[in-house]
């Protein structure tokens, strides 16, 4: 019978459409990478999908994320992203979560539900809990390295973390894994060496914060506010999606 995921079907079939929509999928961090990811899957008609992150839309996501326009500004990222995925795919099962992840709040999380696990935030030691939580359970789990400050999205590729080079991200990442025995951890990186923003402050967050009352994680509190593009973090996301449906397809 015709439906929404049809032109999908005639690409996978019709047993992969049906383990797509068995399948449940966390995707933590839902900004400029993950935002994209929420929206491959539910076009490709992943069934189940966990959705983790404590953030509002911000004014300053809209030149980048899928769900940041004038109208979401202020709303949490994760409810918007449901609504959107309700809109999409109405059978879709939703859970969010409000929550910033790191190892202090990890015991939410139980990782023997997911089927696939997607790391799209930028803070090392959450990072690093995701994916010593998805490697304990034996749930496979792609991991997304630097995206910002970066111009070129025919750079980023697929690799292992320890095949990795130039991305400082993911220099720390080889670190830590090596540490705590992670022999290997499926990654999207570019080789393209980091922009350095401007500082700007005509119109920079430093001098011009619009973040709530109440915020408690401000992007002024980094040591710098890293630029970005439109183009840029949507290609990352959607490689990351691509290589979730492919796997979960057995391609």
């Amino acid at each position: 019978m015709l439906n929404q995921f049809s032109r999908t079907q005639l690409i996978y079939g019709k047993d992969t459409m049906d383990r797509f929509a068995q399948s449940r999928v966390a995707v933590f961090g839902i900004g400029g990478v993950g935002g994209y990811v929420v929206e491959a899957l539910a076009r490709s008609g992943i069934g189940a999908m966990d959705l983790i992150d404590d953030d509002r839309v911000c004014l300053t996501n809209i030149n980048r994320q899928i769900l940041a326009t004038r109208k979401t500004v202020g709303q949490y990222k994760v409810d918007v992203a449901r609504d959107r995925v309700k809109d999409i795919n109405p059978d879709c099962e939703i859970r969010t979560y409000k929550t910033f992840y790191l190892p202090e709040t990890q015991d939410q999380f139980d990782f023997r539900d997911y089927d696939y696990v997607v790391d799209a935030i930028d803070t090392v030691t959450g990072k690093l809990a995701i994916v010593e939580n998805a490697k304990k359970a034996g749930v496979p789990v792609i991991s997304s390295m630097g995206a910002g400050n970066k111009t070129d999205p025919a750079a980023f590729e697929v690799a292992d973390l320890y095949e990795t080079s130039v991305c400082p991200l993911a220099k720390v990442m080889r670190r830590e894994c090596r540490k705590r025995g992670i022999d290997s951890l499926k990654v999207v990186y570019s080789k393209e060496k980091p922009i350095r923003p401007l500082e700007d402050m005509s119109i920079s967050c430093r001098t011009h914060c619009i973040c709530p009352p109440g915020t408690v994680r401000k992007c002024t509190e980094r040591r710098d506010i890293p630029g970005s593009t439109a183009f840029v973090p949507s290609v990352v996301g959607l490689i990351i999606a691509g290589e979730v449906l492919n796997d979960i397809a057995g391609v």
